[in-house]
């Protein structure tokens, strides 16, 4: 699937860090850097309390475990992560600023979080050493896409 991918016009794909080492390493070696290879970290619409549960095992705090899995892509020859706002400093702080650090559960002090558990603003993200920012209901679900939109510029000023 990563190999078809590369043939796309796309500049970046994602896969699960969970998958593991070699999973990651077939995934880089398929993708042969025609695009920016990210690992999934824990999805922001998961609390550790969601993790013990999927995974059977106690997790000693979620930034722990964000940046385990962040190192463990890094040293399976991803380009980036993708690890929410709140973990986000951990990771730019262990892995350093060459890595791709994507982050989505962007809102809003004033927005509903729905099914987001982990999230923080556009200018927490970027602070906190975010190189991208996945703008989904922020913007998609405003009454104005277009006026959120520009709030977000406004807020990164």
């Amino acid at each position: 699937a990563v190999r078809a991918a590369a043939d796309l016009d796309i500049s970046m794909l994602t896969v699960h860090a969970a998958g593991g080492s070699p999973m990651m390493k077939a995934a880089a070696d398929a993708a042969a850097n025609r695009l920016a290879l990210l690992g999934v970290t824990l999805l922001t619409s998961l609390s550790r309390h969601d993790v013990e549960a999927t995974w059977g095992r106690t997790v000693a705090s979620l930034h722990e475990e964000v940046v385990r899995l962040a190192d463990l892509a890094r040293n399976s020859g991803l380009h980036g992560v993708v690890a929410s706002p709140q973990e986000a400093r951990a990771v730019r702080h262990r892995l350093g600023e060459g890595f791709l650090l994507v982050t989505p559960g962007i809102r809003f002090p004033d927005a509903a979080l729905h099914d987001q558990a982990r999230v923080g603003t556009p200018a927490e993200a970027v602070h906190a050493g975010a190189s991208h920012l996945v703008l989904g209901r922020v913007v998609t679900a405003a009454p104005e896409p277009a006026v959120a939109l520009e709030r977000v510029w406004r807020s990164l000023e």
